[in-house]
């Protein structure tokens, strides 16, 4: 059974960075990203709707620019819910806000960077200010990730993280990490 890709891989007009695409998304936080229209699914639920199937498999092939920030969001949801499980007890929603907010916010590598973990699959930027505004925008990204995770972590309303996505939290997408 193939891997799910994801369905903006084929949207007209879409600006790459490398050859990542800049995809809109829905978002109050402050960033570079276009907005997307609120009525209609944008990467960030793509990501979220298609972690647990896709952090099944070991291989996945890139069938394009879209599925490359795809790989990006799933395993930074993957470091997230390791970050969450790594500690003693389970973290409230507020905790578990500010401690995925503040993963997201960490410095991270992009692609091009020497110390991130995909280069073979990415391009570089073509110039500092393209791999300026890559930063600032996955920047952007992973806030709203980690923002929506929260809400359908602590979807049941007992205050503590769904079991079944905590199960996930060992789970690594293609055996690979970002390593935040």
């Amino acid at each position: 059974m193939p891997a799910y890709h994801s369905s903006l891989n084929e949207e007209p007009d879409v600006r790459q960075v490398g050859n990542l695409s800049i995809l809109p998304i829905k978002t109050k936080i402050r960033g570079p990203a276009p907005l997307a229209d609120p009525n209609a699914a944008d990467i960030i639920d793509e990501t979220l709707d298609l972690f647990r199937a896709n952090s099944l498999f070991r291989n996945f092939e890139i069938k394009g620019p879209a599925d490359r920030l795809l790989i990006i969001l799933i395993l930074f949801v993957s470091d997230c819910l390791a970050k969450l499980g790594t500690q003693r007890a389970a973290p409230s929603q507020l905790e578990a806000s500010k401690t995925l907010n503040t993963l997201a916010v960490d410095n991270f590598p992009i692609p091009g960077d020497a110390n991130f973990a995909l280069n073979a699959h990415y391009a570089p930027p073509q110039s500092r200010v393209d791999g300026e505004y890559l930063r600032q925008y996955l920047t952007q990204v992973r806030q709203e990730l980690a923002a929506r995770l929260v809400e359908r972590l602590y979807a049941d309303g007992t205050g503590k993280p769904s079991k079944w996505w905590m199960a996930f939290q060992k789970r690594r997408f293609m055996n690979r990490s970002l390593g935040t």
